[in-house]
């Protein structure tokens, strides 16, 4: 049984498509990536431009830099390696009719619907933190805006203590005889 972390883990994103590499699929399926490629072409019919199509060079390239996809010792590859979507996997178990190719099929298939189900928890965890961020933003807006009314309510009243007379002096102690009491 494979671990589906395995296969998860050979999951790449080409062309805004999740694909694995011809030779990641024929080292699962067990079987030399000529011989997959083989059975491809004789079935080519079945797999049109969106189940699975050839790398360019600086994809190609890109890949190989990132994942480091070129083993040592193998002599390297004429041709650009194919990727296959989830759809053109699906189809290699009809033309790779194996006990070991339906068993690596319905593996993969399991590590396709858990990224799936991970994209979309990612998803909601973003649509959330976003939400959060908008009500964080508005929340601020409002302290503003009550920030700045109590500055201009003090500054109405700091005015009002500045522009205002002084109010009359009271003497403390007795009045003077020519003044009124009070």
């Amino acid at each position: 049984d494979l671990p589906v972390r395995v296969i998860e883990n050979r999951i790449l994103l080409v062309r805004t498509e999740k694909v694995m590499l011809d030779e990641d699929l024929a080292e699962l399926y067990q079987v030399p990536t000529k011989r997959l490629n083989e059975a491809v072409r004789r079935n080519r019919d079945r797999f049109p431009e969106d189940f699975m199509f050839r790398l360019t060079q600086e994809e190609a390239h890109v890949l190989r830099s990132q994942i480091a996809t070129s083993k040592a010792g193998r002599g390297g590859r004429r041709y650009m390696p194919y990727v296959f979507t989830e759809q053109g996997i699906a189809m290699l178990s009809s033309v790779l009719s194996s006990k070991r190719a339906i068993q690596v099929n319905i593996a993969i298939m399991r590590a396709f619907v858990r990224l799936r189900q991970l994209l979309a928890t990612h998803e909601e965890l973003a649509q959330r933190l976003n939400e959060l961020e908008r009500h964080q933003l508005d929340q601020n807006y409002r302290i503003d805006q009550h920030q700045q009314q109590i500055e201009a309510v003090f500054a109405a009243i700091e005015e009002m203590i500045a522009t205002s007379p002084d109010p009359p002096k009271r003497r403390i102690g007795f009045p003077a005889a020519d003044e009124p009491a009070q």
